[in-house]
């Protein structure tokens, strides 16, 4: 076969959380080590510091910006390398979420580059597993104006503000940038994202460390980056699972995703969308089949990233299985 470009897994990067737990061990077979407490696997990242390292084939223990580095348009595709050249333009991510995450905003594009010099941070969650009565925080309950959300800040009652949505598995929301959100206990869940890590804290459930003290927020910075006469939209995503299809989750500048759920074969065609995939498989077995006789597994909690440049792949299901397909 050569040297050909092939599918990629990298070593997931485990970041031990305050809020965090055991479910990437339980559920998605991660190695956790001795922690208890981990809340991210972050499975594709290009961000400087956090940059994912291949662990299979000739290019293993490169990292994602090195490969990006040489094969350019081959791993992305043109329109990719266009928009974003050597910045890899998303952040993957699985999230075990034991106690509440901070309320938090992430700023719009426009904000971002001006302040920070880099981009904003539009996100999307998939919901793969929730505790009876868990739920998501997005957006506000009623339409609420900066000087009175300004006043929940100072007060420590943004909770009552927030609209809470319960969730099961499957579920799926979109999180435009200038979103206020929150990821409720016991939900874990897929992030796709856009490659930032800016995030401004609103509130923190009146919690307090060991020494009484409460996690710093970002209030002006905040207030700046709110989009408030966005808060109220549904921020659900409406889909129809069908066995054995493609079905569309979210088609947006930033990120296209699907999930494909299926117990038989599936062929796949990447011709027309000039990009590389991205699959995150979320239950199953499946076996990646492609070129004369490249073949790569996929398994529950595995995520693998298809070069643009392969313009066909088939997927085997060795029982029914739940793949996240995305690209840009």
């Amino acid at each position: 076969m050569g040297n050909m470009l092939y599918p990629f897994k990298f070593e997931p990067i485990l970041k031990d959380k305050i809020w965090g737990g055991e479910r990437m061990k339980t559920i998605l077979n991660k190695d956790l080590g001795s922690s208890k407490c981990c809340g991210e696997s972050w499975e594709v990242s290009g961000l400087v510091g956090d940059e994912s390292v291949i662990a299979n084939g000739f290019l293993a223990e490169n990292n994602l910006n090195e490969l990006l580095e040489i094969y350019l348009t081959e791993l992305v595709g043109e329109k990719n390398y266009e928009k974003y050249g050597l910045g890899f333009p998303l952040l993957i991510k699985f999230i075990d979420a034991q106690d509440n995450l901070s309320v938090q905003v992430h700023p719009d594009d426009e904000l971002a580059q001006r302040k920070y010099g880099q981009s904003g941070k539009t996100e999307m969650w998939h919901v793969i597993a929730a505790e009876s009565g868990s739920g998501l925080y997005v957006g506000f309950n009623k339409a609420v104006p900066k000087i009175q959300f300004e006043a929940a800040i100072a007060e420590g009652t943004v909770a009552d503000l927030l609209k809470f949505y319960p969730v099961q598995p499957g579920d799926t929301f979109m999180i435009p940038a200038g979103t206020v959100h929150a990821i409720g206990k016991g939900v874990l869940l897929a992030e796709i994202q856009q490659p930032s890590d800016v995030t401004f804290r609103v509130f923190d459930w009146n919690r307090v460390d060991d020494e009484g003290n409460s996690r710093e927020l970002h209030v002006a910075e905040a207030l700046e980056a709110i989009h408030f006469e966005e808060q109220t939209g549904n921020f659900k995503v409406a889909y129809t699972p069908t066995l054995n299809k493609t079905v569309k989750l979210v088609r947006s500048q930033y990120f296209n995703t699907s999930l494909l759920e299926f117990d038989k074969p599936l062929n796949k065609s990447f011709v027309e969308i000039d990009s590389f995939v991205i699959y995150m498989c979320l239950d199953g077995q499946v076996l990646l089949v492609y070129g004369d006789e490249g073949r790569e597994r996929l398994e529950t909690g595995e995520v693998v990233l298809v070069p643009a440049d392969m313009e066909e792949l088939q997927l085997l299901p060795a029982r029914k299985s739940r793949l996240l397909e995305v690209y840009c």
